[in-house]
């Protein structure tokens, strides 16, 4: 099982930021892990900044501060508990380079943030910050957007999220073992129940092939694992990311788990990829996992 104990969410205090801020406290909590809370102010006025007024600059990021600072206060009065360790800090900087350099200075163990969420089938966008990490960033990275069902704030205030089913992917590759890992992990911390998932992407529906699949679904998967969790294999046939998503909406998955083989890979191979459809199209968080 993965190593959560330290856990990075950076904040721009919008409303994906927001929701994000609730996964990661949820998370924190759950995996006792400490919680750093990131704003990173770019200054307003980089450019000819000689032809400024120093007193004028000075004010303008005195401002910028303050008004960061307020903001961090007010998001953090969202949730209180003794239970979770967090520390909120406000940087100056670009905003990826920012996070990639904090995440990797501090050992991060995993990035929470928002993303701006479906724009249309014609104008895929996930804001090129979350791009931008999620193509850099050292470790597994929970994209965050306002999912289709409304599971977050459920009765008890004390725990922000409520994750019931974990839906898992798989392509019998080198980073599935290490997604598999995750799901397993959160499903026994929320007690949900996890489906594995694999797309067949070529050819007809071969209820042959279905079965094969679903023998190497049941090899995949632990032993030990179904003593305390209820995991279902499941097969489908079709292009893999629409697949996904189909199969994340008619169950109502909570949230995606999926693997990706490294930086390198997921830097060249990203967008356009199923990864980057399954976060810009999908009905709910996804969680990308390198191995």
């Amino acid at each position: 099982m993965p190593n959560i104990d330290t856990i990075l969410c950076p904040v721009d205090f919008s409303e994906f930021s927001e929701k994000a801020y609730d996964y990661a406290y949820s998370l924190a909590r759950h995996y006792k892990a400490k919680l750093f809370i990131l704003h990173v102010v770019e200054p307003l006025i980089p450019v000819y900044r000689g032809y400024l007024s120093p007193t004028f600059v000075d004010d303008v990021c005195a401002r910028q501060d303050a008004d960061a600072q307020e903001q961090m206060q007010n998001l953090e009065a969202r949730q209180k508990s003794e239970k979770v360790e967090s520390e909120a800090l406000v940087q100056w900087g670009f905003v990826p380079d920012s996070i990639i350099s904090f995440a990797e200075e501090h050992k991060v163990d995993l990035i929470v943030m928002g993303t701006h969420g479906r724009r249309g089938l014609d104008r895929l966008t996930m804001g090129s910050t979350t791009e931008r990490v999620l193509r850099k960033a050292p470790c597994a990275v929970l994209a965050v957007r306002q999912p289709m069902w409304d599971f977050v704030r459920p009765a008890s205030l004390e725990d922000p999220v409520r994750l019931r089913k974990v839906l898992c992917c798989t392509d019998f590759s080198e980073s599935s073992p290490r997604a598999l890992e995750y799901a397993f992990s959160l499903a026994s911390q929320y007690q949900a129940e996890v489906t594995v998932l694999h797309v067949i992407e070529h050819g007809k529906d071969d209820p042959e092939a279905r079965e094969q699949a679903t023998k190497c679904i049941e090899e995949v998967i632990p032993p030990e694992v179904r003593n305390w969790a209820t995991v279902v294999p499941y097969v489908r046939t079709g292009k893999p990311y629409q697949e996904i998503n189909l199969h994340a909406t008619q169950t109502q998955s909570d949230l995606i788990v999926m693997g990706v083989r490294g930086r390198n890979a997921l830097d060249i191979a990203l967008f356009g990829s199923t990864t980057s459809r399954v976060i810009q199209l999908g009905p709910c968080p996804v969680l990308v996992v390198r191995n």
